[in-house]
């Protein structure tokens, strides 16, 4: 009998060069809803509590350091930050085969009241809105699990019908052992929730764990 076949490396194995073989730049902040790109690209937004390692996941990725803006200041990111494959656009015309977005951290408690109802807003108001937006990947910190506001951010992608899959990182910083039973924890939690993803991914961008697989997912959403 043969083996089974894993999707994800089926689709490595594909690899588009239209993706991760490029470089990416950075195209656009938006501050508020009416700054947004035009809608065109599939794309796949990055969110997660303020520290979770969401800028240096989004790096490593991308193979870019710097690219997309790191901070020792949880809850610096104020904008939906876009970022696409380098080389379309211009005199050509042609839009990104896809486009990543970096959205504001949440669940920063010394941000100012009305600075995070404004992000609140922005944040959700692209959620409900954007036609073009296939998935959220939902960071939680492997040394944390699931926190209040990471359920509360889960219940209103759930109201919103916005597909999202939990990516834990940071999983170098917890002994090995102990990452299936938080697997196991993680997909417990999720487990009645409509629009989640069931499919966890575990990465580390310190030490490049989990990268190829989150490409796979990536690329499959953009196919």
């Amino acid at each position: 009998m043969p083996d089974e076949i894993d999707p994800a490396e089926t689709l490595l194995e594909a690899a588009d060069p239209r993706f991760f073989a490029r470089p990416w730049i950075f195209v656009r902040g938006a501050p508020a809803m009416k700054f947004l790109p035009p809608e065109g690209p599939p794309e796949i937004a990055f969110a997660g509590r303020s520290n979770v390692g969401k800028s240096s996941l989004i790096n490593a990725l991308l193979g870019r350091k710097g690219l997309a803006r790191t901070t020792n200041t949880p809850g610096r990111t104020q904008e939906l930050n876009f970022f696409v494959p380098d080389g379309y656009g211009g005199e050509t015309t042609e839009l990104p085969p896809i486009a990543l977005v970096d959205m504001p951290g949440y669940g920063y408690a010394k941000a100012p009241k009305d600075q995070v109802d404004a992000w609140t807003r922005l944040v959700f108001s692209y959620l409900r809105g954007r036609v073009s937006l296939k998935r959220v990947f939902l960071l939680v910190d492997a040394r944390h699990g699931i926190k209040p506001n990471d359920a509360e951010v889960m219940g209103l992608l759930d109201k919103a019908a916005v597909s999202y899959q939990i990516v834990l990182t940071k999983i170098d910083k917890i002994k090995a052992p102990a990452i299936p039973k938080l697997i196991e924890a993680t997909a417990a939690a999720i487990a009645k929730r409509p629009a989640a993803f069931p499919r966890i991914l575990s990465t580390s961008s310190e030490k490049g764990v989990g990268l190829d697989d989150l490409k796979a997912e990536i690329q499959s959403l953009a196919d």
